[in-house]
């Protein structure tokens, strides 16, 4: 053969060589399997966090190699829910085939450390002993709950006077409860001061609202904002630059804990941190909330629709993220924008709910939908006795705050210019309520 055509035979013959000795390469912790960890799963495992060990480092997660595996290959870590066919998100955890198959054949080739040169540089989370920054204002409860072993415990509620003398723009939160174990979601208001909800309630003292159990009204915050909430997997609220959160002089924050005792008692204390932004944003984040508490839940249904309230923004909207919300016969739920030519577009969709995991979806960038768009939400519900989360399938299921009860909420967040006025956006904001069936 004459050189000239040897030649580019022996280039392509050696990067063939080279690229099956690459992807024959040993899979190592430090140049494979620790990048993949600081993605998908250090916010939960790390010290402080809900998840009940580390993965910060080799010495950290050799031990949990085997466990590792099974939990990947079964799906359920890292918790992750929405139907990738909807919707890009921010927070996403969910792993690719290849983060999959990289983990799976480094525990199937022992678990090697590899060269800790081969390292990525540590992920960088807040500031100490949070996952925001250092924040400029800590507050919440005085004091410890006791929650007594094994007792039904009602939502308690904790007002907390903010003390401003002037508006404050929230640009990253988060709720910090000292016993994750207790604790199953917290849910923070920021009551404006021309308000009287609970205003009966003594600052700092939990309160337990009469019929609260059953009051839509005093549940969803009398009317109040919706500020943040925390429940196991929610990311803390951070906005981009531009956009954040209102708090008016004189408000006060209310912080609504939904508690589950243990076989033995414990305590728990919550605070919640805010770091304010350095100037007047140009966009104030605000919830939303498609719902239905007219529903009933027939016994044994395996598989019971619920609609929500459909809201039409007159003036069009711009969508943040979505935090679906149910208890234990939750199985799966949908967010819809239906248009004003008639035709729907699925938003995002949960199609395997977890109660144990309620997670909030971030999008990746905001959603702006057009005009006379309306916001649609549909949940599924199993009370048959193949739910093995199910209390007790032979009973009908109404709305109620305790988990075996159960609830239809969508949240979702949106986003609108600083200065709007709420009031004259909630009258441009025509929001049917579901047909009520009696409670």
């Amino acid at each position: 053969m004459p050189p000239s055509k040897l030649l580019p035979l022996i280039v392509s013959l050696s990067a063939g060589i080279a690229s099956a000795a690459s992807v024959n390469s040993p899979v190592t912790f430090h140049k494979d399997v620790q990048p993949i960890l600081q993605n998908r799963c250090q916010e939960c495992h790390r010290p402080g966090e809900i998840a009940p060990f580390s993965l910060l480092n080799y010495k950290e997660a050799r031990p949990w190699a085997k466990a590792i595996k099974a939990n990947v290959l079964s799906r359920n870590m890292p918790p992750w829910f929405a139907d990738p066919k909807f919707g890009k998100f921010s927070n996403d955890r969910y792993l690719s085939d290849a983060e999959l198959n990289t983990l799976v054949a480094w525990v199937d080739a022992g678990a090697p450390e590899g060269d800790a040169k081969d390292a990525p540089q540590p992920r960088a989370f807040g500031a100490p002993g949070w996952n925001i920054q250092k924040p400029d204002l800590v507050i919440g409860m005085s004091k410890p709950f006791v929650v007594k072993a094994k007792e039904e415990i009602p939502y308690q509620y904790i007002v907390v006077p903010s003390g401003f003398t002037e508006d404050k723009w929230v640009q990253q939160m988060e709720v910090r409860p000292s016993n994750r174990a207790i604790v199953h979601h917290v849910v923070v208001f920021a009551r404006d001061p021309k308000s009287r909800w609970l205003r009966e309630a003594k600052p700092f003292e939990p309160y337990v609202p009469p019929g609260g159990g059953k009051d839509i009204n005093v549940f969803s915050g009398g009317g109040n904002e919706f500020l943040l909430t925390w429940a196991p997997g929610v990311v803390p609220e951070s906005y981009r630059p531009g956009t954040a959160k209102l708090i008016k002089a004189g408000s006060d924050l209310v912080i609504q804990i939904h508690y589950t005792s243990l076989p033995q008692d414990a305590e728990d204390t919550t605070k919640i941190g805010l770091v304010f932004a350095k100037e007047k944003p140009t966009l104030r984040a605000y919830t939303m909330a498609a719902n239905n508490v007219a529903f009933r839940i027939p016994p044994g249904d395996p598989n019971y629709k619920v609609e929500a309230m459909k809201s039409t923004f007159s003036n069009g909207l711009e969508i943040l993220s979505y935090f679906p919300h149910m208890h234990l016969r939750g199985k799966s739920m949908e967010y819809r924008a239906a248009y004003p030519d008639g035709h729907t577009e699925v938003l995002m969709r949960v199609p395997k709910w977890h109660f144990y995991w309620q997670l909030d979806y971030k999008l990746a960038e905001p959603l702006k939908l057009p005009p006379g768009v309306k916001i649609e939400c549909t949940a599924y519900f199993d009370n048959s006795p193949n739910n093995t989360h199910n209390p007790d399938a032979t009973q009908e299921v109404r709305f109620g705050e305790q988990t075996w009860e159960e609830m239809m909420i969508g949240f979702y967040q949106i986003v609108m210019p600083a200065d709007t006025n709420i009031r004259d956006f909630m009258r441009a904001t025509d929001i049917q309520m579901p047909t009520k069936t009696g409670l």
